[in-house]
């Protein structure tokens, strides 16, 4: 078995750290280049860096805080925010990122996955999934443009397709549980993480120890994200681990 990684995740807006409920009601949480290094050196096993109003205001990601953040940071480290084209891969891989990320862009033009795979492999290629609960089909749905449009697409065939194209990964975030603190959305990440051969990252509604235990056994994920416990030291990342190494799940 693969061990499973315990991610942070900065969602940056305008050059600060910011952290909302249901995708609303953003908060300061700090220099993204501080928190970088400093989850490095707390030993998290990877980092995704988010420029959550990129797509919204069509432009590029900030290549400078990423190359800042690179330089502090010997973790892998994933980058997404207003990347539409190879061309913005090329510079944000550049700028030091491992892996970057695509979600409005991969729906607007689903080619786009498969060029960057062919282009920098698939373990480069991150497509992130926002779902949310739709009653009437009884199913997700997909979101893009940091959770404002709803795109009509059901979930678990868009991550079919997803991997089809040549994603590495699917960073899932759960709209309904983003910021909730009231754990992972199991049956969301276990529907995605069985219609998939691919790594599945669980993200929205960490609040407690014992809910990345969930994410993994429950709902099966490669990878637990979170935000908001972290940046606000409300749980250490070695206190999830040591959690889940006495519970029998192999990390890091």
């Amino acid at each position: 078995m693969l061990t499973k990684r315990i991610i942070p995740c900065l969602d940056v807006k305008d050059g600060r750290v910011v952290k909302g409920v249901n995708f609303v009601n953003l908060r300061d949480a700090g220099d993204p280049v501080e928190l970088a290094a400093l989850y490095d050196r707390e030993h998290a096993d990877e980092l995704v860096f988010l420029d959550i109003s990129a797509s919204v205001e069509g432009r590029a990601t900030m290549v400078e805080v990423v190359r800042q953040t690179a330089g502090e940071i010997s973790i892998p480290f994933t980058v997404g925010g207003g990347i539409s084209a190879v061309e913005d891969m090329t510079r944000i891989l550049r700028a030091g990122a491992d892996k970057v990320g695509i979600n409005t862009a991969a729906v607007n033009n689903p080619q786009l996955i498969s060029d960057g795979a062919r282009r920098f492999g698939s373990q480069c290629i991150v497509v992130a999934v926002d779902a949310r609960y739709n009653a009437e089909w009884q199913e997700w749905e997909v979101y893009t443009h940091g959770g404002r449009k709803a795109t009509g697409i059901k979930t678990l065939e868009w991550v079919k397709r997803v991997e089809q194209l040549g994603a590495g990964e699917i960073l899932l975030t759960s709209m309904d549980a983003d910021g909730t603190k009231d754990g992972f959305d199991v049956p969301l990440t276990s529907a995605v993480s069985g219609s998939v051969s691919i790594p599945v990252i669980a993200s929205g509604g960490a609040g407690q120890v014992a809910h990345f235990h969930e994410a993994f056994t429950k709902g099966q994920a490669d990878a637990a994200l979170a935000a908001t416990i972290f940046h606000y030291k409300e749980i250490a990342i070695s206190e999830v681990k040591q959690d889940l190494r006495e519970k029998g799940v192999e990390v890091r």
